[in-house]
């Protein structure tokens, strides 16, 4: 059947088209139509400097994308210059404007789901786009006001209560509400899109030790338990909350659905020594399904030919069946 799968080429200057064009050479594209939206000349050069050989399709419109074969829909009109490993403002714009593109095309389901690779937050917010991220960027294009970050691999799953928060500003985030909201979507997500019926998610404490009854903090005592309390009588399967620093180490998050963690690196730092680097982010809670590699631009081997697709392949996949899933197709 054809599923036409977006991709964004990210930053231009990154890694981001070596892993693309990598990881569609070794996937089956029998089951889906890879779209990559980029300036045909960026894919010229890092096909080049990769030795890429497989054909593609150049097309202006969507109309003009062939079926379960590589497309490349470039929007733009004047040639563009990769400097790889050079992180500025120019980069960040191309990148921007394929991920609105994508979106775009996803809404509309001209594609039936996006694949981001990697953007410089620091080049993109010189582009003029002030955003803290692609899950923050996603979620006000697609209209909605909260999403969910989860990283998944076949094995684990982990989702954050907050994202892109400055850690001095975390614990001021961490509410009933906040935490209701994000384990709503992320056992929703685990029903919808993962096919659990009855999901069981292991929950975080925020603070060392959990709190260790008060002694290290009281978020766990005047927050977190009584919302996951009330997570339980609203019919959410929660256990915790656990201390952080032991649970992944111990395999605890071998007998449960999900984690949800409380912040950024409490969750991703396990999680990506775990992965062995093919995890994937996925975006609960929109309109649209995206997933995007776990990693980021490494400017430091970018051009070089060192870039391992194994996570772009992963998030590949893993859009394609989250759309069987989806929409039955």
């Amino acid at each position: 059947m054809h599923t036409p799968i977006a991709i964004s080429i990210g930053d231009i200057n990154g890694i981001g088209a070596e892993i693309v064009l990598k990881g569609l050479s070794k996937i089956d594209k029998a089951q889906s139509t890879p779209v990559i939206v980029s300036p045909i000349s960026v894919i010229e050069f890092y096909a080049e400097t990769i030795s890429f050989e497989t054909s593609w399709n150049v097309c202006s419109n969507i109309s003009e994308v062939i079926p379960h074969q590589l497309n490349v829909l470039d929007i733009w009109k004047d040639k563009v210059h990769p400097k790889p490993g050079v992180q500025h403002a120019f980069g960040g714009k191309i990148a921007m404007e394929s991920l609105e593109q994508c979106i775009e095309l996803t809404k509309a389901t001209h594609t039936k789901a996006l694949v981001t690779a990697p953007i410089s937050k620091e080049a993109v917010n010189l582009a003029g786009y002030h955003i803290p991220g692609h899950t923050e960027f996603l979620a006000k294009n697609c209209g909605v006001d909260s999403v969910l970050m989860m990283l998944v691999t076949r094995q684990l799953r982990v989702a954050l209560v907050t994202t892109h928060v400055p850690i001095t500003k975390v614990a001021t985030h961490i509410t009933q509400e906040v935490i209701i909201d994000k384990l709503s979507m992320l056992h929703h997500s685990l029903v919808q899109d993962f096919g659990i019926e009855q999901p069981e998610i292991s929950v975080f404490g925020l603070n060392p030790h959990a709190g260790d009854g008060g002694v290290i903090g009281l978020e766990e005592i005047e927050i977190i338990i009584p919302t996951l309390q009330k997570a339980r009588e609203m019919g959410f399967n929660v256990t915790g909350p656990h201390p952080a620093d032991g649970f992944f180490g111990q395999q605890a998050y071998k007998h449960s659905d999900a984690v949800l963690a409380m912040y950024h690196d409490q969750g991703l730092a396990p999680f990506k020594l775990l992965s062995f680097g093919s995890g994937v982010n996925f975006t609960a809670g929109l309109p649209i399904i995206r997933t995007s590699p776990d990693h980021g631009t490494a400017f430091t081997i970018a051009g070089e030919n060192q870039a391992n697709p194994s996570s772009f392949i992963e998030a590949y996949q893993l859009a394609v069946e989250l759309v069987g899933k989806r929409f039955g197709s």
